[in-house]
């Protein structure tokens, strides 16, 4: 599935695709922000391939970017954690969420995030990982040690367990670009790649669609969903 929206400059694009899971429980939202133009977004992956998973991903994204950009993102992290509990099953998520500054003084945005669906700045050239997973591989490696591939999998923080302190926050400012996706797309794509995928004319179709296409061709065996916003 592929959504194109323009609002004056800002273009946003969405995509998915369940991948070799039984269940799609990837979602994400995208709403306008303080000056109903710039929009508020959000993506969160689902704990697990369950039905429960995918309505706990649904009611985050919803949650998140219902909440207000002046409160920021780490609100919004807040909101959903709210949201997801109060479901009254298990299902859980991860989640990123980018929030615009509401003082208009140049642009950009505010990101927090709960798990490892990754947030990455866009220039028009490169691609910059914003997001630091909160996963037991990411730990394993800023204490110096090895790490095993399964690592990477097994997150540390989640939409149900964050604590406000624990929440990744990173800003950035000006006129930038996001993309923001799950591991279903990172995971199966190296940097070069994604890049070369976000840096190719819009004209030739929908990039955010092109993300997921390649990264499912290539072996994704998670849900793969990515949010691509240029200027």
């Amino acid at each position: 599935m592929t959504l194109m929206e323009h609002r004056n400059r800002i273009n946003w694009e969405t995509a998915t695709d369940p991948g070799r899971r039984r269940v799609n429980a990837d979602a994400l939202a995208v709403r306008p922000g303080w000056d109903s133009l710039t929009p508020v977004l959000a993506l969160a992956d689902g704990v697990g391939d369950t039905e429960t998973a995918a309505e706990a991903a649904r009611v985050a994204v919803d949650a998140a970017t219902s909440m207000a950009p002046s409160r920021g993102p780490t609100a919004a992290i807040l909101a959903a954690q709210r949201a997801v509990l109060a479901l009254g099953h298990t299902g859980d998520a991860v989640l990123v969420v980018a929030m615009p500054f509401a003082d208009q003084l140049g642009g950009g945005y505010r990101i927090a995030w709960a798990g490892d669906a990754r947030a990455y700045r866009w220039d028009g050239r490169t691609l910059t990982r914003l997001t630091t997973d909160h996963t037991v591989a990411e730990y394993f490696r800023r204490q110096g040690m090895e790490t095993t591939p399964w690592m990477e999998h097994m997150v540390t923080s989640t939409v149900r367990s964050t604590r406000a302190q624990d929440v990744g926050q990173v800003e950035v400012r000006g006129d930038v670009g996001l993309l923001l996706c799950s591991d279903g797309v990172y995971g199966a794509l190296d940097l070069p790649t994604m890049t070369a995928i976000v840096a190719r004319p819009a004209r030739f179709g929908p990039r955010a669609q092109e993300l997921v296409a390649t990264a499912v061709d290539r072996g994704a065996t998670d849900n793969a969903t990515a949010l691509l916003l240029t200027h």
